[in-house]
């Protein structure tokens, strides 16, 4: 491809983003704006130009899935190979960082990655040695405060301890810290903060990274989260060029630690004169632009765009108040038949909500209708039971000394290892200062047919018969000769489970076939290689599309896709905006960021829907329509209720809508506000979402935390403004 073909198709705004010169620059991509074309055409420009080697870049992507799409975009924009090319998600980079300086991070060379359930299975283990009641101390608690620690990169000495529980906390985290180290495993947190410390105390190191990516690239930057951001730092110095593309209205993951402020701070510290907007829409029509702008502009801490289209308005956004949630799933679901009989596919509909639990009735709808389904995020396949009991297993082999994933299958399948062994087990491995493995071989026994001595034998030869194999060879013989083939045929009901298995020797096929063999110093073998690549899958934030079915999903989960036909449902007060943003900084804007990322995901059509009552919680809550359905247009929105909701809908929506920001005074003089934060003495604290009447007659609807929407007197109710 010459020079002048990969620069076509460009707008003027992409032109200058991919043309930049070498500095850094800030890239305000709006959503369908292009930025993926943007990056990948970036990089190709700065290859063919001569600017810079392909080991020279370094591409830093939120998913899996989104580095591997730019690796094979750059490939057919240039007849090059690459492999060169640092691109990866951050816990990516960061292993491979610490596999190619193994010895300098204090890790053995295969170490292992432990994802979520193994180090909450390793948490557990760690707190029954230790003898700490996990009724007081919640495993699941612990992992969240040794991760969030981690994230801001604080190691357990350096963590603050107030009180008793966080102490007893920190000296968990410790623990937990000199277990991981003697058994060669890192979690997920672990692999950014202990590259970031190796670069940050090895300065001829960290000098080497900064003299070899001159050109750092990353994707999503709203996403990032401060101590990332500080990584990031590390590896760009001084003089490198960072060329970051996000969107602060998108930016809807605070709960994970993402700070939309790194873009503000990253155009003041790497003095950025370059800020480049990217509004030419690519995926939607005006009406749907048209709604997201005004929407997006009711939030103050932006830094401001306008998304524009040259596809024209389109259809108007429609709009359903029901009477109820059923009548909602109801009337979702009639029109999703008329959609796919009008040709749309199913998979090109999308049902979307903020909350989990507003999934139960759309899913029965839909089951009821014969209409198939998708819940898009179930549990991917790296993470199901009998994937991770084969991988344990990959694991012991590559790994001996890995007591989780030895934990996990010593008597999976039943073999006779009974809770006491294991107890006796971990004794002897905790007075000795050695490992399960090491504590299993020195068990003797009269028998070694079974038990203990058994399993140690099993694992021995397992890794004696599937030397030199390759990969998929290998994990083919351990699945037999562990038994989990064999234990899952024996059951009529877990045929799923086998074919699981042994899609897994596919998986293996393919991965061989992309590793290709090639051995580096970063990746010494094929199985380590698997296994790493394995547990990243596990953790990516992505899963990949199905059968051709309606997926149903909530807001955060649809970042980053698109659809035909999207429908967002439950668009009432406590919902969307969920109740809780009413008490977090910040929260009602991070919830007007998720309706903006919920609208922008469609391309033709937009539903809008909103109950009168719904069954949530166990509880019939009345619901009062959301404040944004109030900031979109009414000249954009087109009402199409059934004629027996109308009258009720009717009154639900209009009365809001002349109440958009009313007050109510108390016979006392007293000011109320829709909006406002108050404390009841029963209640506790809740925020007032409608106000009727003055003086005595002076009522409020309340969306209390605890106890849900209450209708309360003034006069009687005694509220406290917080």
């Amino acid at each position: 491809m010459t020079s002048a073909a990969y620069l076509e198709h460009l707008n003027p705004e992409q032109l200058a983003a991919v043309t930049l010169p070498r500095q850094s620059a800030l890239i305000l991509a709006g959503a369908g704006s292009g930025k993926t074309r943007v990056l990948t055409t970036r990089i190709a420009h700065l290859i063919q130009t001569g600017q810079v080697s392909p080991g020279g870049i370094l591409a830093v992507t939120f998913t899996n899935k989104a580095a591997k799409e730019m690796l094979t975009r750059i490939s057919s924009l240039l007849p090059i190979n690459p492999r060169g090319m640092w691109v990866g998600t951050f816990h990516g980079l960061c292993n491979r960082l610490l596999r190619a300086h193994h010895r300098e991070a204090n890790l053995p060379a295969l170490f292992q990655i432990l994802d979520s359930q193994d180090q909450l299975s390793a948490i557990k283990r760690l707190m029954k040695q230790l003898n700490i009641d996990d009724e007081k101390y919640a495993p699941k608690q612990v992992v969240y405060f040794i991760n969030n620690a981690k994230e801001q990169g604080l190691r357990a000495n350096d963590v603050e301890a107030l009180d008793d529980m966080t102490q007893r906390y920190r000296e968990i985290y410790s623990a937990y810290e000199q277990q991981c180290q003697r058994e060669g495993v890192v979690d997920f947190a672990e692999l950014l903060l202990r590259s970031y410390e190796l670069l940050q105390r090895n300065e001829p190191l960290r000098q080497h990274y900064q003299a070899r990516f001159k050109f750092i690239l990353v994707d999503e930057f709203q996403d990032t989260s401060r101590f990332q951001y500080e990584w990031l730092k590390q590896i760009a110095g001084n003089e490198n060029a960072v060329f970051a593309v996000g969107d602060d209205d998108q930016s809807i993951y605070a709960f994970r630690g993402a700070h939309a402020g790194n873009m503000q701070t990253f155009v003041r510290e790497f003095a950025v004169e370059k800020i480049i907007k990217l509004e030419q829409n690519y995926r939607s029509q005006g009406n749907i632009l048209d709604a997201a702008n005004i929407l997006i502009g009711h939030n103050s801490e932006r830094l401001g765009k306008n998304l524009w289209t040259a596809e024209g308005a389109g259809e108007p956004i429609r709009l359903y108040a029901a009477s109820s949630d059923f009548d909602e799933a109801q009337f979702i679901v009639e029109e999703i038949r008329a959609l796919i009989k009008d040709g749309v596919a199913a998979s090109q509909i999308a049902l979307l909500y903020r909350s989990n639990a507003q999934s139960r009735v759309l899913e029965h709808a839909l089951f009821s209708a014969t209409v198939p389904y998708r819940v898009y995020g179930g549990l991917r396949f790296f993470e199901r039971q009998e994937v991770k009991h084969a991988l344990a297993y990959l694991r012991l082999i590559a790994n001996p000394e890995d007591d989780t994933a030895l934990l996990r299958v010593i008597n999976f399948p039943t073999r006779g290892i009974g809770a006491r062994s294991i107890e006796q087990l971990q004794e002897t491995a905790r007075e000795q200062g050695v490992s399960l493995w090491q504590a299993a071989c020195k068990k003797g026994g009269k028998d070694s047919s079974k038990g203990v001595p058994a399993f140690v034998l099993l694992i021995e030869s397992m890794r004696r018969d599937s030397a030199g194999l390759d990969l998929a060879e290998q994990v083919e013989h351990l699945l037999h000769a562990s038994g989990l083939v064999a234990h899952y045929q024996a059951s009529k009901t877990e045929a799923d489970r086998v074919e699981n298995l042994e899609e897994l020797i596919n998986a293996a096929n393919a991965f061989l076939k992309e590793y290709d063999g090639e051995r580096t110093e970063e990746m010494p073998d094929a199985l380590t290689a698997f296994l790493t690549h394995a547990a990243l899958e596990a953790g990516d934030n992505q899963a990949a599309s199905g059968q051709d079915a309606v997926q149903l999903m909530t807001v955060h989960a649809a970042k980053g896709l698109e659809f035909h036909s999207v429908f967002i449902s439950g668009l009432e007060e406590g919902l969307c905006p969920h109740e809780n943003s009413m008490f977090e900084q910040d929260g009602l804007e991070e919830e007007r960021r998720l309706m903006y990322v919920a609208i922008t995901r469609a391309r033709r059509r937009l539903y809008l829907s909103f109950a009168q009552s719904r069954m949530l919680h166990g509880q019939l809550r009345y619901g009062v329509p959301s404040r944004f359905l109030h900031e979109i247009p009414e000249k954009l929105l087109k009402p199409i209720n059934a004629p027996q909701a109308q009258a009720a809908a009717a009154s639900a929506w209009e009365e809001p809508r002349t109440l958009l920001t009313p007050t109510t005074e108390t016979e006392t003089g007293q000011t109320f506000r829709i909006g406002q934060n108050v404390l009841h003495a029963k209640f506790g604290p809740g925020v007032i979402v409608h106000c009727h009447g003055r003086g005595v007659n002076a009522e409020v609807e309340v969306n209390f935390r605890q106890s849900g929407m209450k209708r309360l007197a003034l006069q009687y109710a005694k509220l406290s403004p917080v």
